[in-house]
């Protein structure tokens, strides 16, 4: 179980830090509304990762 938290958290970091980089390269122009992408990648990764740990637990966990 430990093993599989480990390896979950790991997933997540990385998924994180990815997120976070788009968030950094999107740089304001300062003209117009401003950019929400970077964001809404990361509102989107997040609820992928909910949905996607949602799957593994409802159907291929063994307990």
């Amino acid at each position: 179980m430990k093993k599989m938290v480990a390896q979950f958290g790991a997933i997540v970091g990385s998924v994180l830090l990815t997120g976070v980089t788009h968030v950094l390269a999107n740089e304001p122009k300062g003209e117009g509304a401003p950019d929400y992408s970077g964001i809404s990648y990361m509102y989107y990764t997040l609820i992928g990762l909910v949905l996607a740990y949602g799957v593994y637990d409802t159907f291929l966990k063994k307990n």
